[in-house]
């Protein structure tokens, strides 16, 4: 039976193995490893039939060597404050990796969405936001919460709603949540921008022609063979951006089938059918029963966009894809990445693949700030060119220290905290 530690020991795992490239003293590794802060509650709430149910719910500020902190909130009954921590300082690293000034943050609130009314739902939401305004845990300055798993543009609404009637006279009070509906000072692009940055992050690889030439492939995405693990908003998004600019969508595994087909997958017309029929299956091509063992069919990229976990050394050791692209947060466990290393196999890190939203997150930040919009295309382009940016460095680094791709994004992660932490020096 295979077993790994805590999801957070994970994270703080790569750290370690990242410091061994930097100059960097014991005390300050420690302090960068660690949460800053966590806030766990547990408040009452009515449910639908008038009786009181208690909620439980985090919030995990990771890293203060930038403000505010930033991080999405998931809404699941399976979270627990380990992996809110982790996620957190996911974050620190992502946020770093691509320059965006904020430090790492996660909340999440234990319940299912999928199985309570609309109302209750938005009773939760707004508790949870005056819990986390109570104790200092959200403003402009402070803590910028934003969607996740389970959570979208509605709940978004609720919680800013319910800050600024907390805090009236706020010019930027806006600003203290990101991934809003357009109508509530959002940004335009925000639903799709983790899934576009995952496709413009695996546009970018794909055109390094001497890493593609090991790997038996040409230069550029155009025919490239895709498997997708998660039609959510992130692997819908990736697919649909991959397959404009000219890839074929080979392989959709959902959490309860899969589907196959090597002529391609229109992508619309499968998500239209799931809309229409409550699942993937009757759609055309390949049914798959077993949707875990469609990661590991032949393709050229497999992109996990769906929970953290899921690959792990057993099933790295069957995969035949030649990159992955980890649209999800932590995908990958430890114990895989020398498998997948020794493969050959070109991964493309999440702190990386799945930096978009957070670029467009602070882009809707600055622009509730300063009260001044962009275009779809001039915010496109802006996350476009942090992207960009994070990848070339990233790939320099693993050159110049024959390392794979994810040491070498910790590296360049954990090395921007590092400097931050240095320029601010330790106070008082």
């Amino acid at each position: 039976m295979e077993t790994s530690s805590g999801m957070f020991d994970n994270v703080n795992s790569s750290v370690d193995k990242a410091a061994n490239y930097l100059d960097i003293t014991s005390g300050l590794l420690e302090q960068i490893k660690q949460c800053n802060g966590i806030y766990r509650m547990s408040f009452p709430v009515l449910d639908d039939d008038g009786e009181v149910s208690v909620i439980e719910a985090y919030r995990a500020e990771h890293s203060f060597h930038q403000t505010p902190t930033k991080g999405g909130i998931r809404f699941s009954p399976t979270v627990n404050e380990d992996e809110v921590m982790a996620l957190a300082a996911l974050m620190t690293y992502k946020c770093a990796i691509v320059e965006v000034p904020f430090g790492g943050a996660k909340g999440a609130v234990k319940i299912d969405p999928h199985s309570i009314s609309d109302t209750y739902r938005e009773r939760i939401t707004r508790r949870y936001t005056t819990e986390l305004n109570r104790k200092g845990f959200i403003g402009p300055a402070v803590d910028v919460p934003a969607p996740d798993y389970g959570t979208g543009e509605q709940e978004m609404s609720w919680i800013a709603d319910t800050y600024m009637t907390l805090n009236p006279g706020q010019v930027d009070g806006h600003a203290c949540v990101t991934g809003k509906p357009l109508s509530l000072h959002g940004i335009d692009g925000r639903a799709g921008a983790t899934g576009l940055g995952v496709a413009i992050g695996i546009t970018e690889a794909v055109s390094f022609k001497a890493d593609m030439d090991p790997l038996d492939l040409t230069a550029g995405v155009d025919g490239k063979r895709i498997i997708i693990q998660g039609l959510g908003k992130v692997g819908y998004h990736a697919a649909l951006s991959l397959q404009n600019a000219g890839a074929l969508i080979v392989g959709i595994a959902e959490i309860d089938t899969g589907l196959y087909d090597e002529k391609g997958i229109d992508v619309q017309a499968l998500l239209k059918h799931r809309n229409e029929n409550g699942s993937i299956l009757g759609f055309q091509g390949e049914t798959i029963a077993d949707p875990m063992s469609l990661l590991e069919y032949d393709c050229d990229v497999l992109v996990p966009a769906a929970l953290e976990n899921q690959i792990t050394a057993a099933i790295a050791e069957k995969l035949t894809c030649k990159i992955i692209g980890e649209a999800a947060n932590g995908p990958t466990l430890p114990e895989a990445d020398p498998i997948l290393h020794k493969k050959g196999i070109f991964v493309i890190p999440d702190i990386l693949a799945n930096s978009g939203g957070v670029c467009i997150s602070y882009l809707e930040w600055v622009q509730n700030n300063m009260g001044y919009y962009w275009s779809f295309d001039e915010v496109a382009s802006k996350m476009e060119t942090n992207i960009v940016k994070g990848l070339k460095d990233m790939h320099e680094l693993s050159k110049k220290h024959n390392i794979d791709n994810r040491k070498a994004a910790m590296v360049l992660a954990v090395g921007r905290v590092l400097e931050a932490f240095d320029h601010k020096g330790i106070w008082p």
